[in-house]
């Protein structure tokens, strides 16, 4: 049974992103299926596949015709989501000597971008043309990524998780995508945090990519919150903030006081970039 890797516009020829990819396989009446995140390496014939996060189930049809016919569909879907079918296998990153994940610390400022009302969206345009939507939104996000140096970690459904070294340059990245989508009539909203978190390979590990998380969904439509963590590592510049209050953060410890960017750099900075 095939692997499947799911493809934007121009990722054939691109080294070094993230995606997502879905493997089945059927033994007798029992379906195996691991789905997650992964990260691509190489192009062409040379291109390796890395898993940095998945999930895994079992599924017992009962009969060999049942199962059969639930991996034909199955795989039929993926084709009609943008997935091309893998000639060779998902790679697991090697472990340490000692058996455990070679941990670094890091400290970063972390971008989490949200579609809104993506599922309305998707309902209303079908299939085709909500893939068509989605690979231009990903261009789009990738091109801010690459202008402002943000490095993509995972992208969840409709979301993306990114991480830059300043925050400054993540507010930046989070004003000019805002903008940039909006020509395809998409409009999202953005959270940013600040804090450590541990590096392992691919894999990033931390309660800062949490924090990030419920940060966006306290947004609005079209709405740039960050934390206080991220306004207070700001320099002074021409980016200004207008405080949105105290909030408890959905399984986060404490309370956090956010901020909406009120207004930021021209987000055509970025786009000249690119």
């Amino acid at each position: 049974m095939p692997n499947f890797l799911r493809i934007g516009v121009l990722q054939k020829n691109v080294s070094g992103y993230t995606s997502k990819a879905w493997c089945i396989r059927r033994t007798g009446s029992t379906i195996f299926l691991k789905w997650g995140a992964v990260e691509v390496q190489g192009i062409g014939d040379r291109r390796k596949v890395y898993w940095t996060r998945f999930q895994e189930k079992t599924i017992r049809c009962r009969t060999e015709q049942r199962a059969n016919d639930y991996a034909k569909a199955a795989i039929a879907k993926r084709r009609n989501h943008r997935y091309e079918p893998l000639k060779g296998s998902i790679a697991t990153r090697r472990r340490s000597a000692a058996g455990g994940p070679e941990l670094k610390q890091a400290l970063a400022t972390i971008l989490f971008v949200d579609i809104v009302q993506s599922t309305e969206k998707a309902a209303r345009l079908g299939d085709a043309r909500w893939a068509q939507v989605m690979s231009h939104y990903y261009v789009a996000v990738r091109n801010q990524l690459k202008a402002l140096r943000g490095k993509e970690v995972v992208t969840t459904g409709d979301g993306l998780l990114a991480t830059f070294k300043a925050p400054d340059a993540g507010v930046r990245c989070a004003t000019a995508i805002r903008e940039a989508v909006r020509t395809l009539g998409l409009e999202i909203r953005v959270g940013l945090h600040a804090g450590e978190h541990k590096v392992s390979g691919t894999e990033v590990i931390g309660l800062a990519f949490h924090i990030g998380a419920r940060v966006a969904a306290k947004a609005s439509p079209g709405e740039v919150l960050v934390s206080g963590a991220v306004k207070d590592l700001m320099q002074p510049s021409e980016v200004t903030f207008k405080e949105r209050g105290v909030h408890q953060l959905k399984g986060v410890p404490g309370r956090w006081r956010l901020y909406r960017v009120e207004h930021g750099p021209d987000a055509r900075v970025a786009k000249r970039r690119g």
